[in-house]
C-alpha cells in the first residue's frame, strides 16, 4: 500500500478509523467494536489533533485513507533477541519444553559469541521495526560467562537503535542460581549498571521462597524493577506466580513487577486461583501471556494423541481484577518456538483467536500497545493522542475481521511522522551463522 506521506511538513490523515481504547480523550461515537472515523492531523513529528470525522467534504489537501485502521506502533514487552533465529543450526528435536531447554543451552554454549548475538539480534530489530514496533523488553542469558559477552552487545545496540526502537533488557538465569549470594549481588550490580531489570526462571522447589525474597531484596537495593518467568508448565502443583505476588507483598515493593507465562494457573482448582489473582492484583503485578510460544510448547504430546488445551493463562480473570495484562512475542525461530517474526499484528491476531479477544472487544488492544507500555515505564508511547509522537501503523483493515484475517504485510509505518521504508530483511543474510 502506498499513501502520499509528505516527507515534510504537516498534513492530515482523513477518515482515519481508530479505537477507543488506544484515543484517550477522543470524545466521538464509537461503535460496537471501538471503532470511530477521525481525522488525525500531524506535524513536526507529533499528532496535532484527533477530530471525530463529520459530513464535511474531505479537503483536498488531505490524505483519505477511506476509513483504514490507524493504530499506535507495538510495544513487545517479552522477547529473546539473544536466541533469536538459531533453529536453522540447532532446532528444537521433539518440540518438547526440555527439549527447547536443551538445544538452546547446547547452541549458547558453542555458538554465542559477541558477533553472533549482535548479527542475529540487529536482524530481530530490523524485522520488528519494519513491522511497527517502537519498543522491545528482551531477556538475556546470564549464565556466566554469557553474561560478560550478551550484556555489553545488548547496551550496544540499544545506543545504535535508540529514537527508532526503545530497548530494555532482562536478565535471565534459573532460580537456583540465587543460591550464590554473591554472585547474585554482582548480577544485580552488572543489571543496574545497564539500566536493566533484574529477572529470573522460577521453579517449584524446598527453598523458593527464600530464593524469591533475594531477588526482591537485590531489586530494592538498587531501585531495580523485576520480571520473572513463572509456571510455564501444566503442573498444577507450580505456584511460583502466588510466592512472587507473597513476596512482593511481604517486602512492600514498590517496583514494577513483570511475570510471564503463569501457564499452570489455568489447570488449578477455581478456589487456588481466586487466591493467586487476589494476591497479584493485591501486589500491584503484570501478566504478560505468550500465546504463539507456549501454544507451540504446551501439552505437546508423542503418543499419538492430541493436545487437550491451550497453555495459555488466565488473562480474562486477570483483567477483572485490575490486573495489567499483555501479550507478546516471546521466542523467535529458536528451539523454544520454530516460529514467528517480532510481529506485533500476528501476535495480537493469534491472541484474539487462542484467548478470545472478541465480543466484546473491549479494550484488548491495549495489550499490545499501551498496556505494555505503562508496564515498561514508557508512558509516552502505545497511544494516539494531541501532542503526542507521530508514531502509528496505517493499515490496510476497515474492521477486526478484515485486519485480522490478513497478514498486512503492505501496511504503512509512520515514525515521528514520516513513513518508513519498509525492509524486511531476509533469513539468507544469517546463512553464514547457520553452517
Amino acid at each position: 500500500m502506498t499513501l502520499p506521506i509528505p516527507a515534510s511538513g504537516a498534513y492530515v490523515l482523513a477518515n482515519a478509523r481508530v479505537h477507543a481504547s488506544l484515543t484517550p480523550g477522543l470524545e466521538t461515537a464509537f461503535d460496537r467494536d471501538g471503532f470511530a472515523l477521525t481525522d488525525i492531523a500531524v506535524a513536526d513529528g507529533t499528532v496535532t489533533g484527533i477530530a471525530p470525522r463529520n459530513d464535511t467534504p474531505t479537503p483536498s489537501s488531505a490524505i483519505d485513507l477511506a476509513g483504514r485502521i490507524v493504530l499506535p506502533c507495538f510495544v513487545d514487552c517479552h522477547t529473546h533477541l539473544d536466541k533469536g533465529h538459531i533453529w536453522s543450526r540447532t532446532p528444537n528435536p521433539d518440540g518438547s519444553f526440555m527439549g527447547a531447554l536443551n538445544a538452546a543451552g547446547a547452541d549458547r554454549v558453542a555458538r554465542w559469541s559477541a558477533a553472533d548475538v549482535e548479527r542475529r539480534m540487529d536482524f530481530a530489530l530490523r524485522t520488528a521495526y519494519a513491522h511497527g514496533t517502537a519498543a522491545i523488553r528482551t531477556h538475556l542469558d546470564s549464565i556466566p560467562p554469557q553474561d560478560m559477552i550478551s550484556w555489553p552487545v545488548f547496551e550496544a545496540m540499544r545506543e545504535r537503535w535508540a529514537g527508532r526502537i526503545e530497548l530494555q533488557a532482562a536478565c535471565l538465569f534459573g532460580i537456583e542460581a540465587a543460591r550464590d549470594f554473591v554472585w547474585l549481588e554482582q548480577m544485580a550490580k552488572r543489571v543496574a549498571a545497564a539500566k536493566g531489570v533484574l529477572g529470573a526462571v522460577t521453579y517449584m522447589m524446598p527453598d523458593l521462597d527464600e530464593l524469591i525474597d533475594r531477588m526482591f531484596r537485590h531489586a530494592i537495593d538498587r531501585g531495580l524493577d523485576l520480571d520473572f518467568h513463572a509456571d510455564e508448565t501444566d503442573d498444577r502443583t507450580a505456584v511460583s506466580l502466588r510466592k512472587i505476588a507473597e513476596a512482593a507483598l511481604r517486602h512492600d515493593f514498590q517496583g514494577r513487577i513483570l511475570v510471564g507465562h503463569c501457564c499452570a494457573l489455568s489447570r488449578q482448582p477455581d478456589g487456588e486461583v481466586l487466591d493467586t489473582l487476589d494476591k497479584v492484583a493485591l501486589a500491584n503485578i503484570a501478566i504478560v501471556s505468550l500465546p504463539m510460544c507456549n501454544l507451540y510448547l504446551q501439552d505437546r504430546r508423542h503418543d499419538a494423541t492430541t493436545p487437550r488445551w491451550r497453555g495459555v493463562t488466565l488473562l480474562h480473570e486477570m483483567k477483572a481484577r485490575g490486573i495489567p495484562v499483555a501479550v507478546a512475542s516471546d521466542n523467535t525461530r529458536d528451539p523454544f518456538y520454530a516460529y514467528g517474526d517480532l510481529d506485533m499484528l500476528e501476535v495480537y491476531r493469534m491472541a484474539t483467536r487462542i484467548l478470545h479477544f472478541d465480543h466484546p472487544v473491549a479494550d484488548w488492544p491495549q495489550a499490545v500497545a499501551s498496556a505494555p507500555a505503562d508496564i515498561m515505564r514508557l508512558p509516552g508511547l502505545g497511544r494516539l493522542a494531541p501532542g503526542r509522537g507521530a508514531d502509528f501503523v496505517i493499515f490496510k483493515g476497515r474492521s477486526w475481521t478484515e485486519l485480522l484475517s490478513r497478514p498486512e504485510t503492505d501496511r504503512v509505518v509512520v515514525r515521528s511522522g514520516r513513513a518508513i521504508e519498509r525492509v524486511i530483511p531476509d533469513y539468507a543474510e544469517l546463512d553464514d551463522l547457520m553452517d
